[in-house]
């Protein structure tokens, strides 16, 4: 299957799906089934997966054709590496504030020369030890997807050098913390983070990267693919729930509107 970075790097316009809260097998095999993305992200900043529970799930997206990366909050090297070794093929660094952060981000899920990735074979990355090492680290260094967000005021002012860290493959505009930073929570409209943004686009089509961004509706996916975003993740499995819950209230608003 193509991986969300060969999907990128070949131009295509990409769809994803985030997953914290409800992160069941099953609901990634509805998902998988129903079609219309290339790919799911996993929030280990918010909630938390077992090393179990991020085998299980990156195998039922795999079997969908489905790619997956996991983002997590920058404070442990050792985090990333789990993530890769249980399957999932890249990472993605939340709240970032500086270039210099970025780079350590992007050593942690390199091995050498590159980056210092502690070197274990035994995961589902290596084919469990059924990979040559040298084959193994010189492919993961190629083929891992590392992307990071843009969502603090600082990360925006970096923006540039961020971009150009060899290694880095994405940039992930975070709207809502990114609203908050600058002053104007939930008001993703605003002329401040518009102008955030089209400072990230800028720096991705200097430096001849993609970026990518959460949306919460229609007319703000098309803000963003107007500024150039290429990789949009317009729900995720909390909203997945909501949405479900309310379609059947609205199906069968007679029904819910009699007195029990």
């Amino acid at each position: 299957m193509p991986t969300l970075k060969q999907r990128l790097a070949a131009g295509e316009f990409v769809r994803i799906c985030g997953m914290g809260r409800i992160p069941h097998h099953n609901l990634i095999h509805i998902i998988g089934l129903s079609g219309g993305f290339h790919g799911l992200w996993f929030d280990l900043e918010h909630t938390s997966f077992s090393t179990q529970e991020l085998e299980i799930v990156t195998m039922a997206a795999r079997e969908h054709g489905l790619d997956t990366f996991c983002r997590v909050a920058p404070t442990d090297y050792a985090t990333v590496t789990r993530c890769l070794e249980s399957g999932s093929s890249g990472v993605m660094a939340a709240q970032i504030f500086s270039a210099a952060q970025a780079e350590e981000f992007v050593r942690w899920a390199k091995f050498a020369p590159r980056g210092w990735r502690g070197l274990n074979t035994g995961g589902w990355d290596a084919k469990f030890t059924m990979e040559p090492v040298v084959q193994f680290t010189r492919r993961a260094n190629e083929e891992t997807f590392v992307a990071i967000q843009i969502e603090t005021v600082a990360s925006v002012e970096q923006c540039e050098a961020i971009a150009a860290i060899d290694g880095v493959d994405a940039l992930f505009v975070g709207p809502s913390d990114l609203s908050q930073g600058l002053g104007v929570t939930g008001q993703f409209f605003h002329e401040k983070c518009l102008a955030a943004i089209d400072k990230v686009s800028a720096a991705c089509r200097n430096a001849g990267k993609p970026w990518s961004a959460v949306t919460f509706n229609a007319e703000h996916a098309e803000m963003l693919i107007s500024k150039g975003c290429r990789m949009l993740s317009p729900t995720n499995d909390v909203r997945m729930a909501v949405a479900g819950v309310n379609t059947v209230k609205k199906d069968f608003a007679a029904l819910f509107s009699k007195e029990v």
